[in-house]
């Protein structure tokens, strides 16, 4: 993983309302230029970290904080209880972050891991850590994960957004 540009971790910074922990690299940018998604090294100060993938964009994050207080996490878990093909769409998408975060892993940081027994649960446990697949713990991280690489239930989020990024004249970052 390379390291961020300084601007970069200035944006990010800003977007999130604190410093980013660990080293990362701009996944997905708006048309604007600014970062949208981060994808976060899984070792954070020698712990592991498992959300690969994190949603920074300000309008974004606004936007599905709306859905979640609207009750859109159990809406969506109950149609992933009813919709056998949604479901192996997202455990499918669950098996690939672990293999993203996993292949990110050094050799070192893999045995340190593996010494104190942590590394089971970082390439095990699924998007943003979660053990239950059939549970979505926070929306913000499937839209994440969509925009990156692909996910049925962070699709399903972006489909319900007027937009995915900021309108024109109205760039929340560029006051950054």
């Amino acid at each position: 993983m390379e390291p961020q540009a300084l601007a970069d971790r200035k944006i990010v910074a800003a977007q999130i309302g604190r410093s980013p922990r660990g080293e990362f690299t701009v996944a997905v940018r708006c048309s604007y230029g600014f970062p949208q998604v981060i994808c976060v090294h899984p070792v954070v100060q020698g712990k592991p970290f498992p959300t690969l993938y994190w949603l920074t964009c300000p309008y974004l994050s606004k936007e599905i904080d709306h859905l979640e207080a609207a009750g859109w996490v159990k809406r969506l878990e109950a149609r992933l209880a009813q919709d056998e093909a949604l479901q192996s769409q997202l455990s499918a998408a669950h098996r690939d972050y672990c293999a993203q975060r996993d292949r990110l892993l050094s050799a070192a940081e893999r045995s340190v891991l593996e010494q104190d027994g942590t590394v089971r649960g970082l390439i095990g446990r699924g998007i943003g850590g979660i053990s239950d697949w059939q549970r979505l713990k926070c929306l913000h991280l499937h839209v994440a994960h969509e925009m990156a690489a692909g996910n049925p239930i962070g699709r399903q989020v972006l489909d319900r957004l007027p937009a995915h990024e900021c309108l024109q004249g109205k760039v929340i970052c560029s006051a950054y």
